[in-house]
């Protein structure tokens, strides 16, 4: 049976109304998860009750733990991965001493996109052939976009990392959350029950997809949540502010969830006022990168602060000498993935950290930002365009819009193994002639601003 048949559909309706939305919640969180978690030889619940029993614990042995878990994976990587093995040698580098200064880690340089990109397999403690991994793209938001790889255990735990954050949240695993995704035209409606079917029932979850921002994509959005009214709605905040704004224009105030989860991008003070007042709820921030997963999470709400999850990694900033307004660039290094392990990874986010008695915590954050691209008529954000050429064009390191011109330019940056004629028809397959299309090499890219940064769509 096909996903859209309509008895599908009127049967899902049913669990928009209680007391079916609570018993689907609880059969979902209590049976089909761990039924889930078994099939999928996952193991993220017993890491939650691990997470929960760690922020228990005062700060000064939660600090002691993220010592110890720092000098071991420095320890692992020294022993286990090429690229640290040699660089330890250079250095001489003893990262035993790190478990009791911290300090000695500054005696190592700060990994980037850029090394990571040119050293390649040299990063990794095993041939990828050789254990079940996980590959995820980072968005070039912070910089040209590399892929990170990830071992089992490290993806267990950033899943364990958001369902622990969440649930201090209030989210429990019988309250429903709704996930905003990007649509494709060309996506193909699939059969039911499917295993997607399933991984959403046990982790009582669906999504919106939507592929634009103007006022019929908005309302459009707004009907799908005030029917399915989610406990939590997670999303990039640009986006949840259009239509915060749409609602509020359009019909004054309006209620459809309790949390607005925002992720993705930089929460600006007044996009979170305008969220909060026109679709009264509560706005919950974190920090989560693809390198390494969440590690920021408004744990106790605004007024506790941004807290960092010292228990996933180990974070600095260092100070940016070319930035006249004095800022600071986020740095971490990951305890859990030990296929891949970033060590003083330089994350391009301008961040401070504070450590406090109750904590580490980011202060004067200046995140990623996401634009919004007009295409044929119609505003999309670059978050959307992204999602549709790392997914259904395919072959592409790199790419960048150019609103300068008319038609705009869309710069791309092929793989080795993409050839332009293949890739320009699938362009237009989905755009038509939206865009002039350039091929380049990554030195032909335009920088913006007087630090040279790399963004994804250029105006001025």
């Amino acid at each position: 049976m096909r996903a859209d048949h309509p008895l599908i559909r009127y049967g899902g309706t049913l669990f928009w109304h209680q007391p079916f939305r609570l018993m689907k919640g609880l059969a979902g969180a209590y049976v089909a998860y761990p039924i889930a978690e078994s099939r999928e030889k996952r193991n993220v619940r017993p890491k939650v009750a691990e997470l929960r029993h760690h922020y228990r614990l005062p700060m000064p042995e939660r600090r002691r733990i993220a010592l110890q878990r720092l000098s071991n994976i420095l320890q692992f990587a020294g022993e286990h991965v090429p690229y640290y093995r040699d660089l330890y040698r250079e250095r001489r580098f003893d990262p035993i001493k790190v478990g009791s200064d911290p300090r000695y880690l500054q005696d190592l340089p700060y990994l980037t996109k850029d090394v990571i990109r040119e050293q390649g397999a040299r990063l990794f403690s095993r041939p990828l052939e050789e254990i079940r991994h996980h590959a995820c793209k980072t968005g070039g938001s912070t910089g040209l976009s590399c892929t990170i790889y990830y071992d089992q255990e490290a993806a267990d735990y950033s899943s364990a990392v958001t369902f622990y954050a969440r649930r201090r949240a209030g989210k429990h695993g019988y309250r429903s959350e709704l996930h905003f995704a990007c649509r494709f035209p060309d996506q193909a409606v699939p059969n039911w029950p499917s295993r997607e079917d399933f991984k959403c029932f046990a982790m009582n979850r669906s999504n919106i997809f939507f592929d634009r921002i103007d006022d019929e994509g908005l309302e459009e959005m707004w009907r799908t949540l005030k029917r399915r009214k989610p406990y939590l709605a997670h999303g990039h905040p640009s986006t949840m502010y259009a239509l915060a704004c749409y609602v509020e224009r359009k019909y004054g105030l309006g209620k459809a969830f309790s949390i607005f989860e925002s992720s993705g991008e930089l929460l600006e003070d007044h996009a979170r006022e305008v969220i909060e007042r026109a679709l009264r709820c509560r706005v919950i921030n974190r920090y989560g990168l693809a390198e390494l997963g969440v590690m920021a999470y408004e744990l106790d709400g605004q007024e506790g602060g941004f807290q960092i999850l010292e228990s996933e990694g180990w974070p600095e900033h260092r100070m940016l000498d070319d930035d006249c307004d004095g800022g600071s660039e986020l740095v971490f290094t990951g305890f859990r993935n030990h296929l891949m392990p970033l060590i003083r990874y330089a994350t391009g986010d301008r961040a401070r950290v504070e450590e406090r008695d109750d904590g580490f915590f980011l202060v004067d954050v200046v995140g990623r930002i996401h634009d919004v691209v007009p295409i044929n008529g119609i505003a999309h954000a670059t978050h959307h365009i992204q999602d549709m050429l790392d997914h259904r064009v395919g072959g592409i390191q790199e790419f960048q819009i150019d609103l300068r011109t008319s038609p705009p330019t869309l710069r791309i940056v092929l793989e080795p193994w993409a050839n332009e004629a293949d890739t320009t028809a699938k362009v237009k397959h989905f755009w038509n002639d939206a865009f002039s299309i350039a091929y380049v090499g990554h030195d032909q890219m335009v920088r913006v601003g007087h630090r040279a940064k790399f963004r994804h769509v250029v105006t001025a």
